[in-house]
């Protein structure tokens, strides 16, 4: 077992905020209306095993689920579920919370798992096998600390009224560019700067770009233009990678709304509060939930909220932390794309 800090009050309204899990022995702070809370990640089974899970808590013990019980809007952004001003960055920033499954340069495909109970975060498992992303060159790994939106819910019967797809069934995914590398686990605070419309085997996968809080480059990214400007060639690498990152697995290019053009800022956060309604559709109760498990230990009036104990017993039954098992070589194979 691995643990990690948080805390939290006993019943949070939906959109109000919770703060960072990190991974091992750290922990990361932030202020909520004068509250000092704290999320702690708890390691168990085996890392690159199919075991595996990150199970997030707070400092005070109490097991949480990433999709349900961590607020979307960072500290201080919402009030009355009404976004409000930020001192940080610009003044006309909202910033939300992220939830890193996967770290920049890796290549496992780590995510929130939706249909387990506390919905920690493992690696996705496809046939058997765990599954890794491909090195396509000149990638590697993903190119971004690759996470989701908590409290988002992209919904399999809502037809996306700009894309006419359907939702993933999944949160909504997103890009943070920053210069750190984070871990698995890890909550930071984001502002974002753009979408890209993806249709992943026909289905909306919205892909949010945006950049850590705490970037050194933070505060001279405000919109998908100045990441154009002042990062050149990346909008055009991250197209790129999700265009090609499935060919290696014998599938054909993805394709994109939009003539796969990134939407600006304003667009990505309509997106986004589109995804938090029906999130809060799904934890009502008043959607159709299909395999997601909605169990969470704070989302006021939700019928799936779950005790203490009940939420306890679920990580006692997981396998206790063990030594990692080795990589196979293939995961660090290059492919090449004839062009």
């Amino acid at each position: 077992m691995r643990v990690l800090l948080h805390s939290a009050a006993r019943c949070w309204p939906s959109f109000l905020p919770h703060h960072p899990p990190h991974t091992r022995e750290s922990f990361s702070k932030a202020i909520f209306h004068r509250n000092m809370l704290h999320y702690l990640t708890e390691e168990r089974g085996r890392p690159n095993s199919s075991e595996y899970r990150i199970y997030f808590k707070t400092s005070h013990g109490k097991y949480i689920s990433p999709f349900h019980d961590i607020p979307l809007y960072a500290p201080d952004q919402q009030e009355k579920d009404v976004p409000v001003k930020k001192q940080k960055c610009s003044k006309s920033e909202i910033l939300f919370n992220m939830v890193v499954e996967v770290p920049r340069w890796s290549n496992a495909k780590m995510e929130i798992a939706t249909k387990e109970a506390l919905n920690p975060i493992k690696q996705d498992v496809k046939k058997g096998k765990l599954r890794y992303v491909a090195n396509v060159f000149p990638h590697k790994g993903y190119i971004w600390n690759y996470g989701a939106l908590p409290q988002t819910w992209e919904d399999p019967n809502h037809t996306d009224k700009d894309t006419s797809c359907c939702g993933d069934n999944d949160p909504i995914d997103i890009c943070d560019i920053g210069t750190k590398v984070c871990s698995s686990g890890q909550v930071i605070q984001v502002k974002v700067l753009g979408i890209l419309a993806l249709i992943d085997e026909g289905e909306t996968d919205w892909k949010v770009i945006a950049i850590n809080t705490d970037d050194p480059d933070a505060n001279k990214l405000h919109s998908i233009e100045d990441v154009r400007v002042n990062r050149p060639g990346h909008l055009e690498a991250t197209v790129d990678w999700f265009r090609k990152y499935k060919i290696p697995d014998g599938k054909p290019e993805n394709r994109f709304a939009f003539n796969a053009q990134f939407k600006d800022k304003n667009f990505a956060v309509e997106v986004i509060k589109s995804t938090h309604s029906c999130w809060k559709a799904l934890v009502q109760k008043q959607t159709k939930c299909g395999e997601i498990v909605c169990q969470n230990s704070s989302v006021c009036g939700s019928p799936f909220h779950c005790s203490d104990a009940d939420a306890a017993a679920v990580v006692r039954a997981a396998p206790e932390y063990g030594e990692a098992l080795p990589l196979s070589a293939e995961v660090d194979k290059w492919h090449f794309l004839s062009q």
